[in-house]
């Protein structure tokens, strides 16, 4: 007789085997080329994260993309920056885009290259050596030429902020053909050669001007060209006047150490700028920055701007989903969700962790929908009450403040099948690294999918999506009919929960999602 505990009969629907294994060295599912560049394209910043190491992001990343068709490279660099806010990632994928045949490679690069920021973090990947090789070549170099010919000069001066390489950097390495007299002052005053000064643009003469008398005008050049400049209380208030959104963001506590706010009515004026919704939407802020500005704010920074922060949450989460009926949100809090979001580098390590952004998706989800159910999971659930009436960013915090322990995706769903419990989406936020539930065997599949299973026997119209926050190939929930795998953490994944919700079924919605994009 065949031994029983080898052999015993499987009830129900066989699980798909799992066919491979996560970086805990638990059962997992491997994704297709396809679903995983999609993953690494919106997670992956090149930094070292709590289970890998940059240089291994950038090796699987350059393997699948030459496992995919140049095409669908070319969305996925778009979607990654269009979509997923990237800047790292689509850069990359251009460069290896690059050597490849057809228009695929320039048709790409003028959706992702619109800033000189851009521009130079293109030229630096392709002069690395990193995507194997060492020069622009010939199709690169006539896109760089193009991008510089049709540059205002306030974007050439915006570009010239930063190094490695510096806008000089680029114009030496291409050569432009200037095509006015002003322009050819310009790319001499940029790399230090001599030029004619009186041809210079106006922009550059109004800060060469103000360098020499700050009490003139403020000159309307990049906020970083003024730092090392002796600023008075006024030239700050007619920096802060004329800065971007983003920029505004992030130099509150600045603005406030100068005595920005101690001029009437100025408070209330920056406030009406980062509460207002075109300038939000255009900023292309992830939510998780407004909450760490927020969070981060001195004590003289005003109430009203503090509110402002608030709002503006609201307005970057309006795309999330109001669901019919139940919703369960489980937000990872294990131990390695104390890592930071972006990776760890040197001098650049984001204080963001990824639990920051678990807790943030999970609060935005529940106050889109009252009554959903928040069960934030380590070795098991831990309990905790949330007012669906509190904002966004105080649930956020409460959530975060938990943190610790191992990792185990099954609990959530074992909690529910257990319960019995009413279920119609299931929405988990985590890095994906589960091995305190791990199975022996691989034909029995994940614990997460064994559990969704059965929940699925009590729910057979629910639907479980996976948000993973880390760039990782693998997953703990083979996508089907009613799963997806989607990876990102800015608001726009929940456009693709959105349509994935109202779809008929497709294992691989993600990716027919990036397959949509128009180049």
């Amino acid at each position: 007789m065949a031994n029983k505990s080898v052999f015993a009969t499987i009830k129900g629907k066989l699980l798909p085997r799992a066919d491979a294994m996560n970086h805990e060295g638990a059962q997992a599912y491997r994704l297709t080329p396809h679903q995983a560049l999609a993953q690494l394209a919106s997670t992956g910043t090149f930094n070292a994260t709590f289970y890998a190491e940059a240089r291994e992001q950038m090796d699987e990343v350059l393997k699948l993309a030459w496992q995919v068709e140049p095409e669908f490279l070319a969305k996925t660099a778009v979607h990654a920056y269009e979509t997923g806010y990237m800047k790292d990632m689509p850069a990359v994928l251009l460069s290896a885009l690059s050597m490849m045949q057809g228009d695929a490679f320039e048709r790409a690069f003028v959706r992702i290259v619109k800033n000189g920021k851009m521009l130079r973090n293109f030229v630096q990947v392709m002069r690395s050596g990193a995507v194997g090789r060492k020069s622009l070549g010939t199709r690169p170099k006539r896109l760089v030429l193009k991008w510089l010919e049709r540059a205002s000069d306030l974007e050439i001066m915006r570009a010239a902020v930063g190094n490695d390489p510096s806008l000089a950097d680029v114009v030496k390495m291409v050569h432009p053909k200037p095509a006015s007299a002003s322009r050819a002052a310009l790319y001499g005053y940029l790399i230090g050669k001599p030029h004619n000064v009186l041809a210079l643009p106006d922009l550059v003469k109004a800060f060469e001007a103000f360098k020499r008398d700050p009490s003139l005008p403020v000159p309307e050049v990049p906020f970083q060209m003024l730092t090392t400049m002796p600023l008075t209380k006024p030239h700050w208030v007619q920096i802060a006047e004329t800065a971007g959104w983003q920029m505004l963001r992030q130099n509150l506590n600045t603005f406030a150490r100068n005595g920005v706010f101690e001029v009437e009515g100025f408070a209330e004026k920056l406030a009406a700028r980062l509460s207002d919704p075109t300038e939000v939407k255009r900023a292309r802020v992830f939510p998780y920055q407004l909450m760490v500005t927020f969070t981060s704010l001195v004590e003289e920074v005003p109430g009203v701007v503090r509110n402002a922060l608030q709002d503006a949450m609201e307005i970057a989460l309006s795309n999330v989903p109001m669901v019919d009926g139940c919703v369960v949100v489980a937000p990872d809090v294990s131990g390695s969700m104390g890592s930071s979001v972006t990776g760890r580098r040197k001098g650049a390590t984001s204080a963001v962790r990824c639990i920051d952004v678990a807790a943030l998706v999970a609060a935005a989800l529940l106050r889109r929908n009252p009554t959903a159910r928040i069960m934030p999971f380590e070795n098991d659930v831990v309990d905790i009450h949330l007012n669906a009436r509190d904002t966004v960013m105080t649930n956020a915090q409460k959530l975060a403040a938990i943190g610790g322990g191992g990792t185990n995706c099954s609990a959530p769903l074992a909690r529910l099948v257990k319960e019995r419990a009413k279920v119609d989406l299931v929405v988990f936020v985590s890095d994906n690294q589960s091995w305190v539930d791990g199975t022996s065997h691989p034909h029995q599949g994940t614990a997460t999918m064994q559990e969704w299973r059965k929940l699925k026997g009590l729910n057979p119209g629910a639907k479980l999506v996976c948000i993973d926050i880390q760039p990782y190939d693998t997953a703990q929930a083979k996508p089907e009919a009613d799963v997806l795998n989607v990876g990102g953490f800015s608001d726009r994944v929940f456009d693709v929960v959105v349509t994935m919700l109202s779809s008929k079924g497709d294992p691989d919605h993600w990716v027919r999602t990036i397959e949509a994009v128009d180049l």
